[in-house]
């Protein structure tokens, strides 16, 4: 279709031209530990095996020669899983930018930000979830649901202070969540039972909710209270992302990626009880993964929470740094003052530490993202397969633009570890 002496495919050329590379930019480093992960884009087929050892081989012993015995061995079965973000694109925009690239990508570069970071949020909490895409729930006692549903009366759902049924980030504004209950999606796969996130209130731990949802409505109708099987969860994704840190990470029975959860396939977990952290503590976790796996983590990922506690903790090693600023042409001197970096000193040597807004606040990750890698199929990013990125949106004056793919996170479980149950 011809715009104005441009057509969609030329446009479309435009926008990969300015846009396929910085999305590539932003998917790969805008996340710490999304940027120090593994990508392989070579996935192909309905699955695939990863030979994974789960012993030394046999064969050893002294006097007289031995008898030889094979390694434990097992293939690790991966299946992609379908993460997506879509973007609209006003057909105005693109007429009023029709024969100036430079205006056409005016017009369009903040959509196109806003729906990539929008994809590596959801991507980033992903990777420390648990694969169900459940973002908070209840516990049939202190969760509440009020309202109506309506943009005048929303329904509110007011979380309790617990890490396990409120996480702050798993929240935001224009978000479409759905409720799930007793592990059956409202609506299943249809649109008709979408919840729009209006307004997030951390302060009072609500979400206030705008659409259609028979459960919520019965609720507010008889006790006002969530029960533990009621659950919230993204748009339509209800035990359809790929694996995540909470998943792997937690596993003390079943399978990982087809492999029964065993001595040499199950992650270092120690529980702190409630007590505060410590250095004790985190030193168990580390020798723990080392006396098991031989390797240790190379980074150390907590919430905001916690990462205050270990500055605390540490305070003594903090490396403060005074900078100068604007000294040329007789500016004045303005100082910054803050902390260059926090590392835990391992048996090994420094670890880095980092907050991550993701990660729950009672634990903390020791990860080796040697170990960690997410296999992609072909094609991941800005969808151009028929030769244009825009599609036109039904009943609407506009277009749209889709980004994302096809994926799976594959975590070696021995070779991380997780201290969990901390006081926050």
């Amino acid at each position: 279709m011809a715009i104005d002496g441009i057509t969609l495919q030329e446009t479309s050329e435009i926008f990969k031209i300015n846009y396929d590379k910085k999305s590539a930019n932003m998917y790969n480093s805008a996340n710490v530990l999304q940027g120090r992960i593994k990508k392989r884009y070579d996935f192909t087929g309905s699955e695939r095996k990863v030979m994974t050892p789960l012993s030394f081989s046999g064969g050893v012993g002294a006097g007289r020669l031995p008898k030889a015995n094979a390694g434990k061995y097992k293939q690790a079965t991966i299946f992609s899983k379908r993460v997506y973000a879509r973007v609209n694109v006003e057909r105005e925009a693109i007429h009023a930018s029709a024969n100036d690239k430079g205006a056409f990508v005016r017009a369009t570069a903040e959509t196109v930000k806003k729906g990539v970071e929008s994809h590596m949020r959801n991507v980033s909490r992903i990777l420390f979830g648990d694969a169900s895409g459940v973002l908070g729930g209840g516990n049939g006692t202190t969760s509440t649901v009020s309202g109506a549903g309506s943009s005048a009366d929303p329904f509110i759902i007011t979380f309790p202070d617990t890490v396990a049924l409120w996480k702050e980030s798993n929240w935001e504004e224009q978000d479409y969540v759905q409720m799930v209950v007793s592990a059956v999606q409202e609506g299943g796969d249809a649109e008709t039972n979408l919840l729009l996130v209006e307004e997030v209130v951390p302060a009072s731990r609500q979400v206030k909710l705008i659409g259609a949802s028979p459960r919520l409505t019965a609720l507010v109708g008889s006790t006002g209270i969530l029960l533990a099987t009621d659950e919230i969860c993204m748009q339509r994704s209800y035990n359809q992302e790929p694996e995540g840190l909470k998943s792997v990470l937690f596993a003390t029975s079943g399978q990982l990626y087809g492999i029964d959860v065993q001595r040499r396939w199950q992650a270092t977990q120690v529980d702190a009880l409630g007590r505060g952290i410590s250095v004790d503590k985190m030193n168990e976790v580390m020798l723990e993964i080392e006396r098991k796996f031989s390797s240790i983590p190379n980074l150390i990922m907590c919430g905001y929470k916690q990462f205050k506690n270990f500055l605390a903790l540490l305070e003594d090693q903090k490396v403060y740094d005074l900078a100068n600023r604007n000294l040329v042409k007789g500016k004045e001197l303005k100082g910054t003052l803050g902390f260059k970096g926090v590392e835990f000193m391992s048996t090994r040597g420094p670890i880095a530490v980092f907050a991550e807004r993701f990660c729950e606040e009672d634990r903390v990750y020791f990860l080796n993202d040697n170990y960690i890698e997410c296999h992609h199929r072909p094609g991941y990013g800005w969808f151009t397969e028929d030769k244009t990125v825009f599609l036109r949106l039904p009943d609407d004056d506009g277009y749209e633009a889709r980004y994302g793919g096809y994926y799976q996170n594959y975590i070696t479980p021995s070779a991380h570890g997780v201290l969990h149950n901390l006081a926050i």
